[in-house]
C-alpha cells in the first residue's frame, strides 16, 4: 500500500507555508486554473505563504481536462523555475499537471513519452527522485491528492491516457473542507461520480493474487495491484459515505456536513483505487472524454468541449456491472445494498442487473445526461470508442471478466441511453 500523507480539517491550508518552510523551500512553484485565481482557496495558500516568507511563482495556466501539450507547457515552466518543491491547488486537473511538471522538470533530459503508460507511451519506471509537493484539494472527486496517477488527453489519437508511479504521489494531501463551499451544483455531481466510480471500480476489480506474473523487482509493481483487503476497507467506507451524502452536497450548498463528508470520501476512494486500480468504467471513459464533438456541460467555465471525467465514466456504469457481475456477484450485490437496493430476496444471477437498476435510479435522481446520446455521440461513433479503450489495458485488464471487441461495442450500445 502506497498514500500520501493526509491533513484534514477546516482552515488546515493556512499551515502550508509553514510545511514548506519546514522542509527548506527556497523557491515554490504554485500551480492552479484560471477559475480558482480569484477564489479564496488560492488566496488562502498565498497567505500562507506569504506569511511565512516563502519565495513563490505562480502558473495558472493548467487546463481543466489537461492535454499533453498544456501537460508540456506547465513542464516547460517549471523546467526554468528550476523549483525546489509545488504546490497544486485545484482538483484533478491540477493536481496531474503538477505531478507530471514535477517528473519532467526533475528529469529534465526525458522524453515525454518516457514515462507515458504503455503501450501509447514507453511506461518506463520513474528512478529519478522528485521535488516535495503539496496537494491542495478544491473538488470533491478525484482523490489525486493521494495517488501517483497523471491522466491527460493524448491529442494525437484523441485518447486520455496518464503516468503511473507512486514516485509521483504527493508528499502531503491538505484536505480543507473550506475550500468545497464554493464548487457550482453539476462540478459537484461529477466531480462525486468520480468518487462513486472509483470505489466501485476498485472493490468489484480482479483481486491481487489472480493477477500474474509477479514483478521481479518491487520497483516494478504496478500502482493498480487489483482489489486486496486494505483498499477495500477504504472503497466501502467510501461508497457508504457517497450514498448518504452525495445527493445533500449536489442540492444544497450550504450544507457543509454532506460537502465536508465528500471531500473526505474522495481521499478514501483515492486509497483505494489508488492501490486497488480501476477497470472498465474507466478504460471506456478515455475515449469518450478524447472525442467530445460539441458537448459542454452546465457550471464548467471552460473555452473548450468537454465532458467531464465523473460523467463520462459513470455513463457506462449500468452497463459494465451488468457485463462483469456474473465473476463477482455477491460484491456486485454489496455495492447494490449500500446504495439503497432491497436484496433480502436477491437471486445471486441478478446481481448486475440490480447493480445497474440501483445506479440508473441513482442517476435519474441526480439529473444525469441520458447516456451517451446526450453527450454528442451515435451508434456510428462506437468503432472509435472501442478503438480507444483498447490501449488502455492498464485499467481494463483489471475488470474481473476480460472483454472482446464485441463486448465492448456492445457495452457502448447499451451505454447511448440509461433510461
Amino acid at each position: 500500500m502506497a498514500i500520501s500523507n493526509i491533513r484534514y480539517g477546516e482552515g488546515v491550508t493556512q499551515e502550508v507555508g509553514m510545511d514548506l518552510q519546514n522542509l527548506g523551500a527556497r523557491k515554490v512553484c504554485v500551480m492552479t486554473d484560471n477559475n480558482l485565481g480569484q477564489l479564496p482557496p488560492i488566496k488562502a495558500v498565498l497567505d500562507s505563504l506569504t506569511k511565512n516568507g516563502i519565495h513563490f511563482q505562480m502558473y495558472d495556466n493548467v487546463r481543466v481536462e489537461p492535454t499533453d501539450y498544456s501537460f508540456m507547457d506547465a513542464i516547460t515552466f517549471a523546467k526554468k523555475g528550476e523549483f525546489d518543491a509545488y504546490v497544486a491547488v485545484g482538483g484533478g486537473s491540477v493536481m496531474d499537471t503538477c505531478k507530471a511538471a514535477n517528473l519532467y522538470a526533475s528529469n529534465p533530459g526525458s522524453h515525454f513519452l518516457d514515462y507515458v503508460n504503455a503501450p501509447i507511451g514507453k511506461g518506463k519506471t520513474v528512478t529519478v527522485p522528485v521535488k516535495p509537493m503539496i496537494a491542495v484539494p478544491t473538488t470533491t472527486g478525484t482523490g489525486s491528492e493521494t495517488t501517483g496517477v497523471a491522466i491527460f488527453d493524448y491529442k494525437e489519437l484523441k485518447v486520455k491516457t496518464g503516468i503511473a508511479s507512486r514516485a509521483i504521489k504527493p508528499l502531503l494531501g491538505m484536505i480543507d473542507p473550506l475550500h468545497t463551499l464554493h464548487m457550482p451544483e453539476r462540478v459537484v455531481a461529477n466531480s462525486g461520480f468520480d468518487v462513486l466510480c472509483h470505489a466501485l471500480e476498485s472493490y468489484t476489480a480482479l483481486p491481487y493474487k489472480m493477477r500474474s506474473p509477479c514483478p521481479s523487482n518491487p520497483i516494478n509493481r504496478p500502482a493498480y495491484q487489483g482489489s486486496n483487503p486494505i483498499s477495500d476497507v477504504w472503497a466501502i467506507h467510501a461508497l457508504r459515505i457517497v450514498a448518504k451524502y452525495l445527493k445533500r452536497a449536489i442540492t444544497d450548498p450550504e450544507d457543509r456536513e454532506a460537502r465536508a463528508s465528500m471531500h473526505l470520501a474522495s481521499a478514501f476512494a483515492g486509497i483505494g483505487f489508488g492501490n486497488a486500480g480501476v477497470h472498465l468504467f474507466h478504460g471506456m471513459s478515455y475515449p469518450i472524454s478524447g472525442l467530445v464533438k460539441t458537448y459542454k456541460a452546465k457550471d464548467y467555465n471552460v473555452d473548450h468541449s468537454l465532458v467531464p471525467h465523473g460523467l463520462s465514466v459513470v455513463v457506462t456504469s449500468p452497463a459494465v456491472f451488468t457485463f462483469t457481475a456474473p465473476m463477482f456477484p455477491e460484491r456486485h450485490l454489496e455495492a447494490a445494498e449500500i446504495l439503497g437496493a432491497d436484496i433480502r430476496t436477491a437471486r445471486i444471477k441478478d446481481a448486475g442487473f440490480i447493480l445497474a437498476d440501483t445506479l440508473r435510479k441513482f442517476l435519474f435522481d441526480l439529473d444525469v445526461d441520458n447516456g451517451l446520446t446526450a453527450l454528442g455521440y451515435s451508434k456510428a461513433d462506437i468503432p472509435a470508442l472501442v478503438k480507444g479503450t483498447l490501449p488502455q489495458e492498464r485499467v481494463t485488464k483489471l475488470a474481473p471478466r476480460p472483454q472482446t471487441e464485441e463486448e465492448l461495442s456492445t457495452l457502448f450500445e447499451a451505454s447511448m441511453q440509461l433510461y
